[in-house]
Order: structure tokens, then sequence, then C-alpha cells
């Protein structure tokens, strides 16, 4: 078996260990993102559970970016709810100099909190837009 090929769609693919055939993938320039956490997570549910939208996303060459956008959304949605939960809960600098250790109590179950909503709603519930 030869090591490399080129199929009949002209793409060229390189030869397995495993013996099978697996197409020569590159990203487009400028589109190596960093992915952080949400992105990561975000990128093993949609392979898991929307494998149609991932070979989309793959195949169009926007998977990286997709998956930056997700990641830099959902950090900026947990910053503004912890913000405003601070706000909701009386969490201020006062209280910081004043009790400390409540003050990282409330602020660690604020950013729990926080983050369970960021999860639900973006992570592991309505998909992004892939465009």
């Amino acid at each position: 078996m030869e090591k490399h090929i080129v199929g009949e769609n002209g793409i060229s693919y390189t030869l397995g260990a495993d013996g099978l055939y697996y197409p020569d993938f590159v990203l487009p320039k400028g589109t190596d993102y960093r992915i952080g956490r949400y992105g990561r997570m975000r990128a093993d549910y949609i392979k898991k559970h929307h494998h149609s939208m991932y070979l989309e996303l793959l195949f169009t060459g926007k998977w990286n970016e997709y998956l930056h956008g997700v990641d830099e959304e959902c950090y900026q949605r947990l910053e503004l709810l912890v913000e405003q939960m601070k706000a909701g809960a009386g969490v201020t600098e006062k209280l910081k100099a004043t009790d400390q250790m409540k003050w990282v109590g409330l602020m660690n179950n604020l950013k729990s909190c926080a983050e369970e909503i960021v999860l639900k709603e973006s992570v592991y519930g309505g998909l992004f837009e892939n465009g």
C-alpha cells in the first residue's frame, strides 16, 4: 500500500498505522487560535453529540475559529455574571477589607454558580452560529 495517495476528490490522504487512509488537513493561515477550557469542553460535546456539525466546521476550516469564539463568549459571559451576582449578593470591597474569609467564600460560591450557568447555556446547551 502506498503511504500517500490523492483521491478522486483531489484530497490527499496518508496511510495510518491501522491500515486506513486519513485526509491531510491543514488549518487555513491565520486561524490557529488558542483554545481554552470552555472551547475544549465544547469541542468534546460537538464531536460526541453533533457529529455532522463537527465535520462541516472541520471541512470548511472553521473548527478552530468556532471553538475560539465559543471560548471567548464563555469567559465574557462568566465575568459579566459574576459582576451581576456580586452586586445582587452585596459582595463589596468593604466586605473584602472587613471580613476576608466571608468574602472569599461568597466569591467562590458566585463563581461556581456563574460557571454552571455558562456550562448549561453555552457549552452543553444551545448551538452557536457556525458561520
